[in-house]
C-alpha cells in the first residue's frame, strides 16, 4: 500500500461527507486506540467552514400576521422594550435580536410563530 502524504490525506478528507469522516475515526480508534476526533473534525474544517452553521444569528420579523397586537407583547417580552419601541420593531419588521446563539433564536423564532408571526433567521 502507497503511503499518503498529509496534503493527500487532507484532500482525501475534504471530499468525504460527515458520516465517512465518522467511520473514519471510529475505525482510527478501534485500530490505534487513541481518539483522533480533534484532528479528523478540525482537518476538513478549512472546507466545511462555508457549510458549518453560525456561531451568533440575528432575529427578524417579516410579517406581524392577522395577531400583530399578540407579536408586540411577544416582542416586548423578549427585548425589555417599550410598548412604541416594540411595535415600531413589528411595523417595520426589524431586528427583534442580534448577535445570538442558534438556540435562543430558535426559542424566540417559536414565540414569535405562536402570537402568529413570520420570522427569519440570519
Amino acid at each position: 500500500m502507497a503511503k499518503l502524504t498529509k496534503d493527500e490525506f487532507i484532500s482525501s478528507l475534504k471530499e468525504m461527507n460527515l458520516l465517512e469522516i465518522k467511520e473514519l475515526v471510529d475505525a482510527m480508534k478501534e485500530e490505534f486506540g487513541v481518539d483522533p476526533s480533534a484532528v479528523a473534525v478540525a482537518a476538513p474544517a478549512a472546507g466545511a467552514a462555508a457549510d458549518a452553521a453560525p456561531s451568533t444569528v440575528t432575529v427578524s420579523i417579516k410579517d406581524a400576521g392577522a395577531a400583530k397586537v399578540a407579536v408586540i407583547k411577544v416582542v416586548k417580552e423578549i427585548t425589555g422594550l417599550g410598548l412604541k419601541e416594540s411595535k415600531d420593531i413589528v411595523d417595520n419588521n426589524g431586528v427583534v435580536k442580534e448577535n445570538i446563539s442558534t438556540d435562543e433564536a430558535n426559542d424566540i423564532k417559536a414565540k414569535l410563530e405562536e402570537a402568529g408571526a413570520t420570522v427569519e433567521v440570519k
